[in-house]
């Protein structure tokens, strides 16, 4: 059996070329290294497929990432910033539905400060305490981060997009660096977060060797979570015409995250449904163990516009939460609306 996390950098990229699908194909989940994160996935937590509820409260963006369809620069997109009634109006149904983790995402908008967005974590973890908040809102200093987590916050996702300093700066312009990125996610950890990071698959660019050092560095960090999710281009952005990432590829790295790093909560991210029908459910047959459906408001939905195709309804959304139970169930796994909580942390707590 091949030890991923012994291998070199050279190594990791030959072995990503090696198992890269060059006719667009959909690799064999019958064979390793699919079965072995299956396999992996199931000590540490069984059949289960944890649910989030996301709620994306903020169109609008300080930044100016070249991928992103809510980049700064973007005069097309429609922008909207839910007000904090809206947002509780959107975790009580999702309560009622049954989930007990509220993934509050956004753009780094500067109208939500640390004022805000800490009223607005005290509100939900007095009205819900058994629900995990998790942040999705960008780089902020070490001391929002603490205040964020002394409010309630439980999780923070940042995706690092590449590990490769000089492919960062092909995705994002000055001043946006990766060494800030970096620097963000060792303060997201002494401010006590369960910790999520991610890339994108197939961004303009990449290349095997940039694929490893995404590998080499999150086994560094060893994040609570990971968010894998192929480049899917946006109309209105400069890679428009830029060729989208491919879901092979995509799959082979959910699979060799989960290899890495066994206990991680791994998402099948909406990107991988909306480039395939079953995307959501390869996802998960690669090593995957979270969904997250669409708890915002209907009508703002569209206008969270990361790239085109994005789906928001259906089994993408909460209202849906019956046909994703069954497609969960037609692979052999089961839908769980607990927190879901890093099994780790799940041990620190008992």
């Amino acid at each position: 059996m091949l030890d991923i996390g012994s291998m070199t950098k050279d190594e990791l990229a030959d072995f990503i070329r090696r198992h890269t699908q060059k006719d667009g194909t959909l690799p064999d989940m019958r064979q390793w290294p699919y079965t072995q994160a299956r396999e992996l996935r199931r000590r540490s937590y069984g059949d289960r497929v944890f649910l989030r509820g996301l709620i994306e409260f903020t169109s609008y963006c300080l930044m100016d990432c070249y991928y992103c369809g809510l980049r700064r620069s973007n005069a097309a997109t429609v922008r909207y910033r839910l007000d904090m009634r809206q947002i509780l109006d959107c975790c009580d149904m999702g309560h009622r539905l049954g989930f007990r983790t509220f993934v509050l995402q956004g753009g780094e908008d500067g109208a939500w400060d640390d004022r805000g967005l800490c009223a607005l974590v005290s509100a939900i973890k007095n009205r819900w305490p058994d629900c995990a908040v998790t942040l999705s809102v960008g780089e902020r200093s070490g001391s929002s981060y603490r205040a964020l987590r002394d409010a309630g916050a439980d999780r923070y996702l940042l995706r690092h997009e590449t590990a490769d300093p000089s492919h960062f700066q092909k995705l994002h312009p000055p001043p946006q660096v990766f060494e800030s990125r970096k620097k963000c996610f060792w303060a997201l950890r002494e401010a006590g977060f369960q910790v999520g990071a991610g890339c994108m698959v197939g961004s303009p660019g990449q290349t095997a060797e940039h694929l490893a050092e995404d590998l080499l560095f999150l086994k560094e960090l060893r994040p609570e979570m990971v968010g894998i999710g192929p480049f899917i281009p946006h109309r209105d952005t400069p890679f428009a015409r830029e060729k989208r990432g491919s879901l092979s590829d995509t799959l082979l790295m959910l699979a060799l995250v989960r290899i890495l790093l066994p206990d991680v909560l791994l998402p099948a991210t909406t990107a991988l449904g909306s480039i395939h029908p079953q995307g959501r459910e390869l996802g998960l047959t690669a090593g995957a163990n979270v969904v997250m459906p669409n708890l915002s408001p209907t009508d703002v939905r569209k206008s969270y516009s990361l790239y085109n195709g994005k789906l928001s309804s259906g089994a993408e959304a909460a209202e849906g939460i019956a046909e994703l139970r069954t497609r969960i169930e037609s692979i052999g796994m089961r839908a769980d609306f607990s927190r879901g909580d890093h099994i780790p942390q799940i041990r620190k707590d008992i």
